[in-house]
Order: C-alpha cells, then structure tokens, then sequence
C-alpha cells in the first residue's frame, strides 16, 4: 500500500474570507512535504497564501507557532496512515493472532508514512513535544487516537489476547517505537538511503518480526 496524499490536506491557491489561518496552515503543511520542518517559514506560507507578511500574526504569533500547527497536522497524519493499515486487519481469526496483527499494522503504517511522506515524517517527529502526555485531539486521525496512542493500543490488545505479559507491558511501547523509529531514520536519512523500495520493505516486515518476537 501507498500513503497518499489524502493523510493531509491540499493546500489552495486562494482562501474564502476569514479562512486565512488554514490557508496558512496548507502553505505550511505542503511546505513541510517539500522540504521537512526546516522549510516552514512563516513569510513563504504568507506568499503563498497571496497575503501580507503582517497578516499572518493575527493567526501565528511567529515562525514557532506556524510549525507547531504543521507538526500538528503531520501527526495527525502519520495516525491516518496507521488507521489504513487497521483497516486491512482480518476481523477472523484468533484474537491473539489479530493483536499480533495490528501491532504489525501500526509499524507497517509507520514505516510507510515514513518512505512515502518524508517531509512530513521528519516534520512530524523532528522537535520537542510529547504525544503520550495530555495528548492534543488533533493530533489523531479519524478515531481521534495519535500515533502513540495507536502503539499503545495495540500493545493492550496483545495483553488482553494472552500473548504478551502484563509485567512485560510497561514502557513495551517506547520499545517497539525506538525500533521502527531507528529504521526509518536509516531508511531517509541514514545509511540505507537509496536503498531499493522492494529491499526496505522486506527489511521492515523482518524488523516487525523481531518487534513482535522481542515484546
């Protein structure tokens, strides 16, 4: 499966009346998709927006604020990703195999959100903030629940079907994130850059493997 651009929303070359903050916002989010978080600059979304530099402080205090609505929105993104993957988990077969089964559809969802959108993923994960925390509703997909939250989930069914201790469960998350996470990173940014499409994605399915036999 590819992640499309439907995780996020397309920016317009004009705004109605009063929606000038998400027309600024869509000039963010397709300025992130080209060029990560270091690309959002608050005078290039206003420009793009076909608005004064000044009009944008009436929505976004600064360059920081702007970002943080863009790294909102990215999650938010990464989330939907995952839910897509959910969706395509069989509602047969034993509970314990369909735990096992959306543990892999989170990392899968992860992972190509990551080859797919990697603007958006270094956007999304390239700063100081925390999800697991008071988490902020808009950064969820259509359930509402955020990446963590979707890890976190899926990591509870697999208690709930036996097949994961509940001593083990604690902090099980953040192990399984640094994982998926690490070969992401290497994927986009790393030494595995350039590697063929067909090579990652059966070096992903094999580092699900290890996740799920490691927890």
């Amino acid at each position: 499966m590819t992640v499309t651009n439907r995780n996020t929303p397309t920016l317009r070359s004009t705004y109605r009346h009063g929606d000038l903050r998400r027309a600024l916002l869509e000039a963010g989010i397709d300025l992130a998709r080209q060029g990560g978080p270091d690309a959002v600059v608050l005078r290039e979304a206003t420009r793009r927006a076909g608005v004064a530099p000044n009009a944008a402080y009436r929505h976004f205090a600064n360059r920081d604020d702007l970002l943080a609505a863009v790294r909102t929105a990215a999650l938010a993104a990464v989330a939907e990703a995952m839910e897509a993957e959910l969706a395509q988990v069989p509602t047969t077969g034993t509970p314990t195999a369909q735990a096992h089964a959306k543990v892999r559809a989170v990392g899968a969802g992860y992972l190509r959100f990551a080859h797919a959108e990697t603007g958006l993923f270094r956007t999304a994960f390239g700063g100081r903030f925390t999800v697991q925390h008071d988490p902020d509703p808009a950064m969820g997909g259509a359930t509402g629940l955020n990446p963590f939250q979707h890890l976190s989930a899926a990591l509870d069914d697999l208690v709930t079907a036996g097949a994961l201790p509940p001593a083990r469960r604690p902090g099980a998350e953040y192990l399984a994130w640094s994982t998926v996470h690490g070969m992401a990173l290497l994927s986009i940014d790393g030494p595995l850059r350039g590697t063929p499409q067909q090579m990652l994605d059966g070096l992903g399915q094999r580092l699900l493997d290890m996740v799920e036999r490691g927890l």
